[in-house]
């Protein structure tokens, strides 16, 4: 007899991300500030929070409704939204993640804001705050209440004898999600709401507990929903290994982040072409995993200063719509850059508040809404634009170029090479490159159903000089920073603009 060896179990398959994500294009948005929220919730006392259901309700969500067209006219096709949850101010400081924020509105306002969403084929991410809650959560409270090393009290973590604050904030009580009851709630919440009509969710702070503590939370939760999309706010680090060992479907890449302001602002595009290699290495290790994952990329969000505010010279915002509008992974465009919104983080108690501001009811209101003065007291900051007058061509400016993204749908996991050999401070050609599978017309052979032919590269040019200079190519899409800011024309056909972009085949 033939002695055999004992068969050894597969290894687990990948996780799938789903198909629709490929395609997908962000509009983020803070719903507190966005929709005039009190910063506040001006019905917290004693022990009670929030009143009885229907009580304090003030149906504000409905706003974003009146949003839903220009989301789609900028050429977005997801909603991202930041806490819609019940909290004592600024979203994250969870009260309730079963109950809509009472200065929000109620669930029929979500269902309302959902309903909007499927008319118009809009997916809608939400953002799940699970790594910390309120101090004033029934959860935290009662494990306060019962003291470390017991049952209730090993439900949050513990910094000594006092509950561990996340970033060193008392007010927000770090949960242990390891723990076998706190995963039960967090499956339960997520799927509560994907049933209700959301798409995916934004895990806030993925890598406070690690991946490994959300591995088991997001299998199930996959296991119930798998067109669900996970995307996990990650800072630093190596963002595919992050994404593999959770389970998750996109990270946010910071790193791409922070080169993309300060390359531009300082005039040193060798920092953005290193940052492209970072992210091109990236790109590989998540092609190789095998999962569909992939980077979310961006220019700013509702915790960084605003990109219009971070860089020197307005006109070089051009440069900053275009990288994020076609460099490989997810783009999101955080809710007002797209007309030159202008603040500034500050690192004090309210520093968020300027970037996190009320929008008005329509987009054909937002340079009234600039020159409006703040209301003070508890209301959200008003809008501030860089150019009310430039607000316009700044949004074209981004239409145009997620209109070319759209076309161009194989840019989602194309490869990013700078020429090494072009390189200035000034002057970056950043080539794009199909990925091997990529056909016309669509990102893989079996998602359009039969192999067309394999997309010509492209190369995005940036010049960040006073003259324009000739394009290296044949000119697609060319948008000049001057004439963005200050409608002085065009620049002259076949060259990249001033301060300006040029995509060239």
């Amino acid at each position: 007899m033939t002695e055999t060896a004992p068969a050894t179990a597969a290894e687990p398959a990948p996780h799938a991300a789903p198909a629709w994500a490929r395609d997908a294009i962000c509009w983020q948005v803070y719903p507190l500030g966005f929709c005039g929220a009190p910063r506040h919730r001006e019905d917290l006392t004693g022990e009670t929070y929030g009143g009885a259901d229907g009580e304090n309700v003030v149906h504000r969500l409905r706003r974003l409704t009146g949003w839903l067209d220009h989301l789609v006219a900028l050429g977005a096709n997801v909603l991202l939204l930041n806490p819609i949850f019940d909290s004592v101010s600024h979203g994250y400081d969870t009260l309730e993640h079963r109950r809509i924020d009472p200065r929000l509105g109620d669930e029929e306002d979500f269902d309302a804001l959902v309903a909007g969403c499927r008319e118009r084929g809009i997916r809608l991410v939400l953002d799940g705050v699970f790594n910390h809650i309120s101090h004033l959560h029934p959860t935290a409270r009662r494990a306060i209440a019962a003291g470390p090393g017991t049952e209730e009290g090993d439900r949050i973590r513990w910094s000594g004898t006092s509950p561990y604050g996340f970033e060193g904030n008392d007010d927000l009580v770090e949960v242990d999600l390891t723990d076998p009851v706190i995963q039960d709630r967090i499956v339960e919440i997520m799927s509560r709401w994907l049933e209700r009509g959301a798409d995916g969710w934004r895990l806030d702070a993925m890598y406070a507990a690690g991946a490994e503590a959300w591995a088991p939370i997001l299998e199930r939760v996959r296991a119930a929903h798998p067109e669900a999309w996970i995307l996990g706010e990650v800072i630093h680090g190596e963002y595919p290994a992050f994404a593999a060992a959770s389970g998750a479907d996109s990270i946010t890449q910071y790193e791409l982040w922070k080169a993309i302001w300060s390359s531009l602002r300082d005039g040193n595009l060798f920092e953005l072409a290193h940052a492209l290699g970072r992210h091109q290495g990236f790109l590989d290790q998540f092609r190789e995993a095998g999962s569909g994952a992939l980077p979310l990329t961006f220019v700013g969000n509702h915790d960084t200063t605003r990109i219009a505010s971070q860089l020197e010279d307005g006109r070089d915002l051009a440069a900053a719509t275009a990288l994020l509008a076609l460099l490989p992974g997810i783009p999101a465009v955080y809710a007002g850059d797209e007309f030159g919104a202008a603040a500034v983080k500050e690192e004090r108690e309210g520093g968020d508040d300027a970037i996190r501001p009320w929008f008005p009811g329509s987009p054909d209101e937002v340079v009234a809404a600039h020159e409006a003065a703040d209301a003070g007291g508890e209301s959200p900051r008003s809008l501030q634009l860089l150019a009310p007058e430039a607000a316009g061509r700044i949004l074209e400016a981004h239409q145009r170029l997620l209109s070319m993204r759209r076309r161009e749908r194989w840019l989602v996991t194309a490869s990013v090479a700078v020429d090494e050999a072009t390189l200035t401070n000034t002057w970056a050609q950043i080539v794009l490159t199909p990925s091997a599978d990529a056909v016309e017309g669509g990102t893989d052979p079996a998602a359009d159903g039969a192999a067309g032919e394999r997309p010509s590269p492209l190369t995005l040019v940036l010049n960040l000089g006073d003259e324009a200079l000739p394009a290296p190519g044949e000119v697609l899409e060319a948008v000049s920073g001057a004439d963005m800011l200050d409608a002085v024309g065009p620049a002259a056909e076949g060259t990249v603009p001033a301060h300006g972009v040029a995509v060239v085949r």
